[in-house]
């Protein structure tokens, strides 16, 4: 058994609203050979992974998986079993998986993550295990856990982080994770606040800086008069002794930068101690600060937007003797707590047994093999920081005024909008100069994982008081329309995008042809996938996102954003076919529905009425449901305009909307631009779109149809999408029709032009298309173009030269067998040869592949034929 693949699902994709990995498996052979038919197989599975004995696997009873085990089950089907089960394991609530044969003994599995690294190093663990026991080879299997947890342990969102995004999520804002780094996104475009754990996108760099340097925070506060130990840097031994007799012990010894308490040394009584101290600290720190030990309890207050949030005071690590267990073992007791976690994933930490805690024993005469008393209590460190396995219990109801005072403005005095700001006072109630106080540190990115899970007192939400900050108002996301279907896609996006550019928004569209904010181009390609989705809602101009979303692309990598407020179907038609496994109509139609379905409660799907496929989603969609139609007696129409909601229809050649029982007419369908005429009728169907989703965002009815007025069917509004150039008499349409549906609704409107006209069809399909769709689209071709011109893509897309175009040929005399044919595999080739070949008023159209090369041969021609003109007029009139 081996992988052939993975694909990471980091949001709502085709096979759950959940984040998925994708694991495609060749079975090598055993796609038929159940587990049980395997030697001790299913006995050391269960023997290595007991947790899964409460697998149900589909049956309603605990063992249920096992039960499937003993009847005969498959090799994916256990995989997937265990990839969840060892996430279990490690403390990750996942649940869902799937198993389901490709062809033969290619299968894919899907997996439900939460860390999408650790899942990966998990699936490569579960196939390694599968073949050792086919193979009856003993691997590492709990070193190989060892090896997970600390891809885990690296990859975990820290409790501080967590609680911000908790937070975000209860505004309903989604949560990015930026690369594979510890910094998070909330929100999208211009609402998209970036953290680090506790450090916010308005906090400043030169604040963190200067809360890193113990010794200029020090000076600093000492200058606004705020209470502070007494005490400075020291270079050497005769520095030290003299600082140390000045401030008198006893001493502390710290850093000048630093952070979690690391490096400090607490509590030093004597020459001896201090000496012994500075020379073990002096081989890591190069800067290091002698301070007056102060007898006094530790508090740290939390200051957020310059108000105080919470206030905690930190126990330092202890152990209660029980008269029969040694240090070491009660300790080891205390950090099977699962709440206690390696690092700041979880709300506590383990104590770590290092050489600071035994110095902390060492001082009391102690050592790890000692037996406390019953009742005894032992203290493990000095300091009471959580990051060394303190506790914390709520004061924030507690602080005096004046101590809230001091704090915010350290908070000020170093310019930082969230810190820690640590106290040493005998009572937090009571004012620091009337308690031999001092403000010991202010901390820059101060955990807050002590405020949300006090050992005792109330939870103080500070994860919120940061979000709210992160936002001048109200926390808020920029508005996201997403535009999916099998034809029109790009002209609904670039129409809507339009219009809300009028409402003075920064619009972000990404689409077939690029990523654009507003009208700059920042990408030229095909962006209608996951990637330029992202670019588009990580520009942190964008205030509205307007992002045409693909098939491909929904089933590669999924949805790049959480919830849309729009959604728009288009229609749903033959296309793509036999790619991506979606072999069907009805598999096309589960793929985009997606997109409806990834919508805020809130929000609005747009459907057309009077397409047949479009209308099979409608039962998965649970948003209000806008429908448009080019007839008001679509039943779907009636049905939303008798129920009070919005519909959009076509009434005496009049785009009209109805909401809330009264109707609006918004543009003529012949003097709308991109109808040209009225003729086209597709263009007409994407403009009731667009409209659709437009009036789902509540936008103005007088600026829709002014926009729409504005919309030109040119390469300037609408590039590549029915083009129409003027050409020594002879028109010249460019289009981007590559299916059935798309050359059917192009060439119909051509021949309601043409007259007594030519109509020349430069033609071809992209070679991932099925040959039926070939032969279907040389038919349409054959029965309606005067002359066809057969060309290829640059881009074959697996297939040999030659051979679409064969396909098209044959399908064509198929249908017609006096059907005038030229072959010009070249597609700039093969525009010239119609060209040459057309005579004045014939009509030319070309599917293209490429937009650009053709707009050149189109132009520079032109242009140097009508230099020509100009001279010979201008040598005759001489």
């Amino acid at each position: 058994m081996k992988i052939l693949q993975k694909r990471i699902y980091e949001g709502q994709n085709v096979y759950s609203h959940k984040k998925c990995i994708r694991i495609d498996v060749d079975l090598e052979g055993y796609c038929e050979i159940p587990s049980k038919d395997i030697p001790n197989f299913n006995f050391n599975l269960v023997n290595i992974i007991p947790e899964l004995k409460n697998h149900r696997c589909g049956i309603d009873e605990e063992g249920g998986f096992v039960k499937r085990l003993s009847e005969g089950t498959y090799l994916a089907h256990i995989c997937e079993h265990i990839m969840i089960a060892i996430q279990n394991n490690l403390g990750m609530d996942v649940s869902y998986g799937k198993a389901r044969e490709i062809e033969g003994d290619m299968y894919y599995i899907i997996i439900q993550y939460e860390y999408k690294n650790t899942a990966t190093e998990i699936a490569n663990l579960a196939i390694d295990l599968v073949n050792s026991l086919i193979k009856q080879n003993q691997i590492d299997f709990s070193g190989r856990i060892d090896i997970i947890k600390e891809i885990l342990q690296n990859e975990q969102m820290g409790a501080t982080t967590k609680a911000i995004c908790d937070a975000a999520k209860e505004y309903n804002l989604p949560v990015m994770q930026l690369g594979d780094s510890n910094i998070y996104q909330i929100g999208y475009g211009k609402a998209g606040r970036i953290i680090e754990a506790s450090i916010g996108s308005k906090t400043k760099c030169v604040g963190v800086d200067i809360s890193c340097d113990k010794l200029l925070t020090k000076q600093l506060l000492q200058n606004q008069n705020i209470p502070v130990a007494e005490g400075s840097k020291v270079h050497n031994l005769i520095g030290l002794l003299q600082e140390a007799e000045r401030v008198g012990y006893p001493v502390v010894l710290k850093p000048q930068c630093g952070n979690k308490g690391q490096g400090v040394i607490l509590n030093i009584n004597n020459q001896k101690q201090l000496v012994e101290a500075f020379m073990n600290l002096k081989k890591k720190q190069k800067d290091i600060i002698l301070e007056k030990y102060l007898d006094g309890r530790d508090y740290r207050v939390c200051v957020v937007n310059y108000k105080v949030v919470a206030a905690s005071l930190r126990l330092a690590p202890f152990v209660i003797g029980n008269g029969k267990d040694t240090l070491k073992k009660l300790i080891d007791v205390i950090n099977e707590d699962p709440l206690r976690g390696e690092d700041h994933e979880k709300a506590l930490t383990k104590i770590k047994i290092n050489q600071e805690l035994i110095s902390c024993l060492s001082k009391r005469g102690l050592e790890l093999n000692y037996i406390p008393k019953d009742g005894e209590k032992i203290l493990l460190r000095e300091n009471a920081n959580l990051s060394t396995g303190g506790m914390a219990v709520d004061c924030t109801d507690e602080i005096c005024e004046e101590n809230i005072e001091h704090c915010i403005n350290a908070a000020k005095t170093l310019g930082l909008d969230i810190c820690g700001v640590d106290i040493c006072t005998k009572d937090i109630s009571v004012p620091l100069e009337k308690n031999n106080g001092v403000i010991l540190e202010v901390n820059a990115a101060p955990g807050i994982r002590m405020h949300h899970y006090p050992l005792k007192g109330r939870t103080r939400n500070v994860g919120k008081a940061i979000l709210e900050m992160l936002y001048d108002e109200k926390p808020y996301n920029i508005p996201i329309v997403s535009v999916t279907g099998t034809n029109g896609k790009t002209t609904t996006t670039r129409l809507i995008s339009h219009v809300l550019r009028k409402v003075s928004n920064t619009v972000g569209m990404t689409s077939t042809d690029g990523i654009y904010i507003n009208d700059k181009c920042i990408h030229k390609g095909d962006d209608a996938g996951f990637e330029s989705a992202r670019t588009v809602l990580l520009n942190k101009d964008v205030e509205v996102a307007v992002l045409e979303t693909a098939r491909g692309g929904l089933v590669k990598r999924g949805l790049a954003y959480d919830l849309a407020d729009v959604a728009v179907v288009t229609n749903i038609t033959n296309d793509h076919l036999g790619l991506d496994e979606i072999n069907t109509i009805e598999e096309l139609s589960f793929t985009k529905a997606l997109v409806g379905e990834a919508v805020k409660p809130n929000g609005v799907v747009v459907i057309n009425a009077d397409d047949k496929y479009s209308k099979t989603i409608i039962n998965r969609l649970e948003a209000e449901k806008i429908y448009f139609s080019k007839s008001k007696e679509n039943p779907l129409i009636q049905e939303n305009i008798n129920n009070g909601k919005i519909a959009v229809f076509i009434e005496n050649d009049i785009i009209c909307v109805v909401n809330k029982n009264k109707k609006y007419e918004v543009v003529s369908v012949k003097e709308l631009p991109i109808s040209y005429n009225g003729q086209l009728e597709y263009n007409i169907e994407n403009a009731m779109a667009a409209c659709a989703g437009l009036v789902g965002l509540n936008i103005d009815y007088c600026i829709i149809s002014k926009a729409f007025m504005d919309f030109k069917l040119d390469g300037k509004y609408n590039s590549g999408r029915f083009n129409v150039y003027n050409y020594y008499g002879r028109k010249v349409i460019l289009d981007y029709a590559h299916n059935i549906e798309g050359y059917k609704a192009v060439i119909s409107s051509l021949k309601k032009m043409k007259g007594k006209s030519n109509l020349i069809g430069v033609i071809g399909i992209p070679g991932d298309r099925k040959d039926d769709i070939g032969y279907a689209i040389g038919e349409i071709c054959a029965n309606s173009l005067d002359k066809i011109i057969i060309k290829e893509d640059k881009d074959r897309r697996g297939r040999n030269v030659g051979e679409i175009a064969e396909i098209l040929e044959k399908s064509i005399l198929k249908a017609n067998k006096n059907a005038d044919i030229d072959i010009c595999l070249d597609e700039v080739e093969a525009l010239k040869h119609a060209i040459s070949a057309s005579n004045e008023n014939d009509i030319i159209v070309v599917f293209y592949e490429k937009l650009d090369a053709l707009v050149d041969v189109i132009n520079k021609e032109y242009l140097v034929e009508s230099n020509t003109r100009k001279y010979r007029r201008y040598i005759n009139s001489l």
